[in-house]
């Protein structure tokens, strides 16, 4: 009588798990929506994409239309065109997008320019994370607008204390992010660089920076919604333009319309810097991409 080897052994554990795993797949039903961690075509998605945004406005449309809820209260799409169209054509609208963005872009890229390198810092070396993680993680709890009194008290009523707002409620989250990032580098990476004669530096540039540059880019897109939000609560505070202005001038005289037209433009403008994230990343970092 012939006694197995090992190898013969393991290939047939090897075909009786793949057999009970297609049985298993043979009582799922089989559908391309729901499957697990797997692509869909493209023009599935694409119409996926485009129901999800046709359906909301339908129903606003059949709600507004029909009386159920007041123009006062919910103007029809139509009726907030025209007020963007208004908008637009007095210039209002063009000023007011120029000043959001100036005050978003910029606390943005100075968080970003200090968290980025801090985070990395924190992620690689415990001793910088020991120093600096207590701070952080006691400032992060504290709500930015609530520092509000104390930037007009140090820096007025200008644009500097409505941009550091921007600035401080998006540091530290985005510090942590990146720090996290750089924790899941695989440790095997590291040790073997050390292997193969390579230092610290190398370490940091050659495997840590690539390896988190994707993450970087996904928590730039995280914490740019979260600046968003805080432009809005800057201009409600001493600001004279700015779309978070332009709503709370239009919830003051009562123009809903004009209200749904700001936050369509505050929407439609993080979709498009959404989207420049994506394709930052999908020409940048193809590696990192299905």
């Amino acid at each position: 009588m012939r006694v197995e080897t090992r190898h013969e052994v393991r290939q047939s554990e090897r075909n009786l798990s793949t057999s009970r795993l297609s049985r298993s797949r043979q009582t799922l039903t089989p559908t391309v929506l729901w499957n697990i961690r797997e692509e869909i075509p493209k023009h599935l998605t694409w119409k996926l994409m485009l129901v999800s945004i046709a359906v909301p406005i339908l129903l606003w449309w059949l709600v507004s239309s029909t009386g159920i809820v007041k123009p006062l209260f919910l103007p029809t799409p139509g009726a907030v065109l025209d007020s963007i169209a208004r908008l637009w054509a007095e210039n209002t609208l063009q000023q007011d997008i120029v000043y959001s963005l100036f005050r978003v872009l910029s606390g943005f890229a100075l968080a970003a320019i200090v968290s980025i390198p801090l985070g990395i810092l924190m992620g690689t070396f415990e001793s910088v994370r020991a120093v600096t993680e207590p701070a952080i993680a006691i400032l992060r709890y504290m709500p930015a607008p609530a520092f509000i009194p104390l930037l007009i008290l140090y820096f007025g009523l200008g644009e500097v204390p409505k941009i550091l707002l921007i600035f401080i409620g998006t540091l530290f989250f985005n510090t942590l992010m990146v720090m996290d990032a750089v924790k899941f580098v695989p440790k095997e990476l590291i040790e073997t660089t050390y292997t193969l004669g390579g230092g610290r530096w190398q370490v940091l540039t050659r495997v840590i920076l690539p390896h988190v540059f994707p993450n970087v880019l996904d928590a730039g897109r995280v914490n740019m919604a979260a600046s968003w939000n805080l432009v809005i609560v800057a201009e409600l505070v001493a600001a004279t333009e700015g779309l978070g202005r332009r709503i709370s001038v239009a919830q003051r005289f009562l123009r809903t319309d004009e209200i749904f037209a700001g936050l369509i433009v505050i929407g439609t403008i993080g979709l498009a810097i959404d989207l420049l994230f994506r394709l930052t990343l999908r020409l940048s970092c193809k590696w990192a991409m299905k």
